[in-house]
């Protein structure tokens, strides 16, 4: 499970435009990185422009999944992960960048017409290095993997219960069988000296 890129857009007419971005491309190598960069950004772009405000979206688009999240007051994220990640993960990841990027950069820097040079945010660099592994960044995530791993032993104790349970009437059948056995034994046992009795 890997986030590549965390971006901030805002969602502007006719085009998206690009905010603060941070990438992790270390899985690529050095001359694709620059391409995978430009193509996260422009697919990043393209998806928002071509949703309503507000959304949630998730798109998968050559083994990558890019989720979106457009706000009403048209300040938009996305994050471009690999398909293992999961989705509610990265809606809440982008929840809280889109959360931290308003609290730190005020409405009259970023909701503007054309890319700024450069907005006083670091903020993504965190989210992307935090985020990489879900289960420690999220407490749901985390919950869900202890209820799977628990729902997992606890159907391994039944499962052994239940086996036990027919050795026990596996055992029980065996006894049963056993005092039929005797049973019988000791009737013709106890026939067979009657009749030495009376024929003596």
């Amino acid at each position: 499970m890997k986030v590549f890129a965390i971006a901030v857009f805002y969602k502007s007419e006719p085009n998206a435009i690009l905010l603060n971005g941070s990438f992790d491309l270390q899985s690529f190598s050095f001359f694709q990185r620059n391409s995978v960069r430009q193509f996260m950004v422009f697919t990043g772009k393209l998806i928002i422009d071509r949703s309503p405000i507000p959304n949630r979206t998730t798109v998968k688009e050559q083994g990558y999944l890019c989720h979106v999240y457009i706000r009403a007051d048209c300040l938009s994220g996305l994050v471009v992960t690999d398909e293992e990640y999961p989705s509610r993960v990265a809606h809440n990841l982008l929840s809280k960048v889109l959360e931290d990027f308003s609290a730190k950069v005020p409405p009259a820097v970023w909701k503007v017409d054309r890319e700024p040079e450069h907005i006083d945010y670091n903020g993504l660099d965190s989210f992307l290095a935090r985020y990489q592994d879900p289960r420690t960044a999220d407490a749901m995530t985390r919950v869900q993997e202890e209820l799977d791993e628990t729902k997992i032993i606890l159907h391994n104790t039944i499962q052994a219960v239940l086996e036990r349970g027919e050795k026990l009437d596996d055992l029980v059948e065996r006894s049963e069988e056993f005092c039929d056995t005797l049973t019988v034994n000791w009737v013709s046992n106890g026939i067979v000296k009657n009749v030495q009795r009376s024929v003596q």
